[in-house]
């Protein structure tokens, strides 16, 4: 394999753009400026391309040297990235838990659970991926969090999991909206055959709404939206009836931006978990969380 340039080259040519001269760039890095010009003459025969115009002024990029100095910054920032996320995984070896939850725990029930969780145990650190139920699941089975909270009809494959509490589905509208004043209940195949505003596959509100549809002749959705605001403004602006968390709706139907449809025949509870993987029960802080999480229910 060819050598590879150096970092503090990279950086040195980087600092001559943004410094206006190699002397500068020099004493930026702490060394003398024969040095540096030693550093940048081996760059440029390594990469066979003149990076530097020097005259009795001084040195500066040539048009060549402009272009690597923007690549050598993305180089040295993405170097600079790696330091930064080994510092990272450092600390979280020690005192810093790694949760991911699905958008509607995470919203809110999860906040709750953290405060109680900093309370008990004030050194640890605890780092949140927000990311819906598919992602909550995958992020739990590739060993990148230690716990991780879904909504759904079922525990994920690969996944050992606690009820830590319990949601229901709701439908909304905007108070504009024929169904706001409707006399009568809806009734699942009106709902299934109504284009929804909905929220994408992999979230656990659509694997719920799948599975209560999955007997009934269903239109497409109008929208699919990835955030539970999303979808609430859409709903709002009368685009189409929504399908949401009622945690998700609670402010907006007690201030009446939206207003729920009663249902008839139509069971759309559902399930919060804690996960893990298999095999692999929660210790330390995470147990703590999941303790906290589970006696909330």
């Amino acid at each position: 394999m060819s050598e590879l340039p150096d970092l503090v080259s990279l950086r040195l040519l980087v600092d001559v753009g943004e410094l206006g001269s190699l002397g500068q760039a020099a004493r930026a890095a702490g060394m003398a400026q024969p040095s540096a010009s030693k550093r940048i003459a081996r760059l440029e025969r390594r990469l066979g391309l003149p990076l530097l115009e020097r005259s009795p002024r001084g040195s500066a990029l040539t048009r060549e040297g402009k272009i690597v100095a923007g690549w050598a910054a993305q180089v040295v920032g993405a170097a600079h990235e790696l330091v930064r996320a080994a510092e990272a995984v450092r600390r979280g070896r020690s005192g810093r838990l790694r949760v991911a939850a699905s958008m509607t725990v995470a919203e809110y029930l999860l906040p709750r659970w953290l405060g109680e969780l900093q309370a008990r145990q004030p050194d640890v650190q605890a780092g949140l991926d927000v990311t819906n139920s598919a992602g909550v699941a995958a992020r739990v089975l590739a060993g990148e969090v230690e716990l991780g909270f879904v909504e759904g009809p079922a525990v994920p494959d690969g996944l050992a999991g606690r009820v830590v509490g319990a949601d229901r589905l709701v439908v909304v509208v905007a108070p504009g909206h024929p169904w706001a004043r409707r006399r009568t209940l809806l009734r699942g195949p009106e709902l299934a055959a109504t284009p929804l505003v909905v929220r994408e596959p992999g979230s656990g509100t659509r694997e719920t709404l799948d599975v209560v549809f999955s007997a009934l002749h269903r239109a497409s959705p109008r929208l699919e939206l990835g955030s539970n605001a999303a979808v609430k403004g859409a709903a709002q602006a009368g685009v189409a009836p929504a399908v949401l968390s009622a945690y998700a709706v609670e402010a907006e139907l007690t201030t009446g931006r939206l207003v729920e449809v009663p249902l008839y025949g139509l069971d759309l509870a559902r399930t919060l978990r804690a996960v893990w993987r298999r095999g692999r029960p929660p210790t330390g802080s995470a147990a703590t969380l999941l303790a906290i999480a589970a006696h909330s229910a």
